[in-house]
């Protein structure tokens, strides 16, 4: 059997907050939400019945890159031109870009994205495998996805 990833489960600081991005922002749908003492939590997909993305209100802080755990978050996109409507939401919504506009994942690359921020700071991709021919690389040799 070869594994496949599930979910992904992210500790946010305010789930109305984190909610408010995933749901109405990127467009994930809400499945289910629970509350038991204090802990809050929902569970997030995109159209089917299991969960693609899980928030736990657990955090005191934000998002810290220099620690060890998730580097990154990346979702695909089904067009350059999905990923530029997705750009435009994510900048109404304030949201902190790592790079301005679609960028290739290396130089002459063909696959590129938008790197961007959520509201605790955890770092996330949406991209395309392709269609993303000349557009800039932040890095000369290094994957764009690696350091930002």
């Amino acid at each position: 059997m070869t594994l496949r990833t599930g979910h992904t489960g992210l500790n946010v600081t305010d789930l109305d907050r984190s909610l408010a991005f995933y749901r109405d922002v990127l467009g994930f749908a809400l499945l289910a939400e629970g509350k038991e003492d204090d802990r809050r939590f929902a569970f997030l997909g995109d159209g089917g019945d299991l969960p693609v993305l899980t928030l736990w209100q657990q955090a005191d802080d934000g998002y810290d890159g220099s620690r060890a755990g998730l580097h990154h978050l990346a979702f695909t996109a089904d067009s350059v031109d999905r990923v530029r409507e997705y750009e435009t939401a994510l900048g109404a919504a304030g949201a902190e870009f790592a790079h301005e506009g679609l960028v290739a994942h290396r130089e002459g690359s063909a696959s590129g994205g938008i790197f961007f921020h959520d509201p605790d700071g955890t770092r996330l991709e949406i991209s395309v495998p392709d269609g993303a021919e000349g557009a800039p690389a932040p890095h000369a040799s290094a994957p764009t996805c690696g350091f930002f």
